[in-house]
């Protein structure tokens, strides 16, 4: 008789006939003869939720993705709940999903019968007799012209269509295109097709898998190692309303200071303190705005976290204080590895409380990372996050360090990768292994980082950056695309990652500037500086094995052009903040890639060097040696080019002329562009005046202007003002007007308006029905434009 234990193990099972459906509320909970389980719940009109169990029924409910472990919901403004002789069919204010009688199949239609997905063989699983899981799979059919974009930093074309990837955080030195996993997990895609879009959120931490139409062309399918087949089906139909939706799910981060959106300088490593002060000076007699340094693992005691090493910086409250008086915010690293040393008190603090992970049968896990054998903490559990919290007061609170940066925490281990599959995680009181506490270990690594950073901040902002996170770590962090290259390849993957994980939730994102592997050249630098003026993290960051890279390594001609993007950042501050504001309040992506701008533009759909910052600036960085200009399409619509103001139509190609000292850069046409004075760093001046750039449009735009002072927590009790302006253009005139929210006494008391692009000559100026004069203004472009000046509380400007 021949044993086929084997090989029945290893085959798919399917759900069985549906027997029974109950509804409580909004929750539908189906049965199957055969045991399965699928629970859909209608978290809001445009969001649905479908968990399924097998044999073993429902794990309590528990994610990390979300503030309070399960998601937040909203009563549907409407819900329809209906069986049908093969179906059931649960409808809502904008969609209707059907459930197979016969095997649990679904179906998702806006409310004029559009089909947005449709399961192919849906939900089916295997058990896997090694762990003791179920690897647990969903495969739709892919509808017709479907495009797919998101899931987090895959250095990969934008549309993902015909590729494969993994989410299994790892740490990727010098990755190329193509490469995968990298750093972070985020289990988020959207989909287009017929000119709608919608998002699945395969809301799992077990190494998961996603195939967008690679293995079989009708075909896309995900699936994990273990735990639920428990995704969100998020309805746009607009891929930016997906996005906004799905961050929204997951939660925005808070406000930052307004400093972490300057220019930030790294480099591993600056010491000892005789040349990180130097590196000041350097930003300081230069006059190149800077906000933060950095130090990295050099600046420990043996690379031992929350320690310096006496020599190179023997009094380093001191050192914090005096580059704080010039400005600059000290940013320290801090790593998970703990060394095993009985004399390091925060080894015996994790050791006598049993703070540190453990194997399967009881060892503590070792593994070898910068200070040698090392102990990890589980931040899986609240006592050790809190533990953890308390250790930054005297980085933070003590010596005025203003920020912390998380790195190694995929979790990495040098030879072996990372932790053994057995070692063992609290996940906050539902027992788990390696295998499903690997990819939220940098996240919650960055929660508890967090945590520590704002109590001592406190009543300052807190400032951190991650280099792994899960969905919803945008909660805690910021972050970066970790170890990439100098290189041409490596500025062109920036843009495409940067974008990427902007519309897959997480905004506050930049790469290291000049690649952090090998050494750029001049024009290298320069370019990619140009790019991530327009990112959210603005940092350059390098490897001391390769040359030094900061902004005057490349000689004075260099030096000059990077200190213009970067003036051209702080200037562009208040714009920046306000995108930011927007992110912060609605889940809108910062960075908003051309198919998210007009998705009833086909021509969109497979660019991705274009990119919009916020709702009125398009950007297309040069990504090739020797370019003076590139060919790029804009969107429809009217822009102006910035360094000209020459107007351009959209739904076309154009070339826009970009020697070394420019950027291609297209406002859009009726934008109010609001800029601030040049300053060295932020808080150096008073803004008593902010500059509005006015682009006329012939017709109507709105635009708007956040201020909250940009640092403490008075914005959350209403201490913020809402500026929102409207253009209304015409062929003879222009009326500028202005509407304000809130209360706040901002610094500045005028606006300088100066106006671009208008097809009449600026005659006549009237402010809320008085003349006022009118003059001319010389830009930082060298255009001569009519401007005026006007107090900032004024509700019209008229101009004829």
């Amino acid at each position: 008789m021949v044993n086929d234990l084997a090989a029945r193990a290893k085959q798919e099972f399917y759900p069985g006939q549906v027997v029974s459906c109950q509804q409580t509320g909004a929750d539908f909970l189906f049965l199957c003869d055969n045991g399965v389980q699928l629970r859909l719940q209608v978290i809001t009109d445009k969001v649905l939720r479908f968990r399924f169990a097998t044999d073993n029924g429902f794990a309590p409910d528990f994610s990390y993705a979300f503030p309070e472990g399960v998601p937040a919901r909203q009563e549907p403004e409407f819900l329809e709940f209906r069986e049908k002789p093969d179906h059931y069919r649960i409808t809502t204010d904008r969609l209707i999903c059907t459930i197979a009688k016969a095997n649990l199949a679904s179906r998702v239609l806006d409310r004029s019968g559009s089909v947005l997905s449709e399961d192919e063989k849906g939900f089916h699983w295997e058990y896997d007799y090694d762990t003791g899981n179920d690897i647990v799979k969903m495969s739709k059919l892919v509808q017709s012209g479907a495009h797919y974009y998101g899931l987090g930093d895959k250095p990969e074309n934008m549309n993902l269509r015909g590729k494969q990837f993994t989410n299994w955080g790892t740490d990727t030195y010098g990755y190329v295109k193509g490469s995968d996993p990298l750093y972070k997990n985020i289990p988020f895609f959207l989909a287009l097709h017929q000119k709608i879009a919608h998002g699945i959120f395969f809301d799992n931490t077990f190494k998961a898998s996603f195939d967008f139409a690679a293995e079989r062309a009708d075909v896309a399918s995900f699936w994990a190692q273990g735990g639920e087949m428990n995704y969100y089906f998020i309805y746009g139909p607009s891929l930016m309303e997906v996005t906004e939706e799905y961050t929204r799910l997951t939660c925005p981060p808070e406000l930052p200071p307004l400093w972490a959106l300057g220019y930030h300088q790294c480099k591993w490593s600056y010491f000892p303190e005789s040349l990180f002060k130097g590196i000041a000076k350097g930003f300081r007699d230069r006059q190149i705005p800077c906000d933060a340094l950095y130090l990295d693992i050099d600046y420990m005691d043996g690379y031992r976290c929350f320690t310096w090493n006496p020599t190179h910086f023997p009094d380093p409250k001191r050192m914090v204080r005096e580059l704080a008086e010039d400005g600059f915010k000290t940013i320290v690293i801090i790593d998970p590895g703990i060394k095993i040393d009985p004399n390091y008190s925060v080894y015996r603090e994790g050791l006598q409380n049993d703070y540190f992970c453990r194997r399967a049968d009881g060892p503590l896990m070792k593994g070898s990372v910068w200070p040698g054998l090392c102990n990890f903490p589980d931040y899986t559990r609240p006592e050790v996050r809190e533990w953890w919290a308390g250790l930054f007061k005297g980085l933070i609170q003590e010596d005025g360090v203003k920020g912390v940066w998380n790195d190694m925490n995929e979790p990495a281990v040098f030879e072996k990768g990372t932790f053994p599959d057995d070692v063992r995680f609290s996940y906050d009181g539902h027992q788990a292994s390696h295998k499903k506490a690997h990819n939220i270990y940098g996240m919650q690594m960055a929660r508890a980082t967090a945590a520590g950073v704002k109590q001592f901040s406190y009543p300052n902002r807190p400032f951190t950056i991650t280099r792994s996170t899960y969905s919803g770590g945008q909660r805690y962090s910021s972050g970066w695309t970790g170890d990439n290259v100098a290189s041409w390849e490596h500025l062109w993957l920036a843009n495409i990652q940067c974008q990427r994980l902007s519309i897959s939730g997480f905004s506050f994102i930049g790469s290291d500037i000049g690649g952090f592997i090998d050494t750029p050249d001049g024009e290298l630098y320069v370019r990619w500086v140009a790019l991530g003026a327009f990112h959210p993290f603005f940092r350059t960051h390098s490897s001391g094995d390769h040359g030094d890279q900061e902004p005057w390594s490349f000689g004075e001609q260099y030096a000059e052009l990077a200190k213009s993007f970067i003036e051209l950042r702080y200037r562009l501050l208040p714009y920046m903040y306000t995108t930011f504001w927007q992110y912060t309040q609605q889940g809108t992506p910062m960075l908003r890639p051309l198919a998210f701008l007009d998705q009833t533009d086909t021509d969109t759909y497979l660019r991705m060097a274009e990119f919009a910052l916020g709702d009125h600036l398009l950007v297309c960085p040069i990504t090739t040696p020797g370019a003076d200009g590139r060919w790029m399409y804009l969107p429809k619509g009217q822009w102006f080019y910035y360094w000209t103001d020459e107007a351009k139509a959209g739904g076309a190609e154009v070339w826009a002329s970009a020697p070394l000292d420019r950027i291609p850069l297209f406002i859009k046409a009726g934008a109010v562009v609001p800029m601030y004075p040049v300053m060295q760093y932020v808080g150096e001046k008073v803004v008593e005046e902010v500059t509005l750039h006015v682009y006329y449009k012939n017709g109507t735009e709105t635009s708007v202007l956040y201020d909250d002072g940009g640092e403490g927590y008075g914005y959350q009790n209403g201490q913020s003002t809402t500026r929102r302006f409207k253009v209304k253009g015409t062929e003879t005139g222009l009326v500028l007007q202005q509407e304000t929210e809130g209360d706040y006494q901002t610094s500045f008391t005028t606006y300088h308006v100066v106006l671009h692009g208008l097809p009449f000559a600026a005659a006549a100026f009237s402010l809320d029905g008085a003349d006022v004069a009118g003059s001319e203004t010389t830009t930082e472009t060298g255009l001569t434009l009519p401007s005026v000046v006007v107090n900032a509380g004024f509700t019209e400007l008229i101009i004829g």
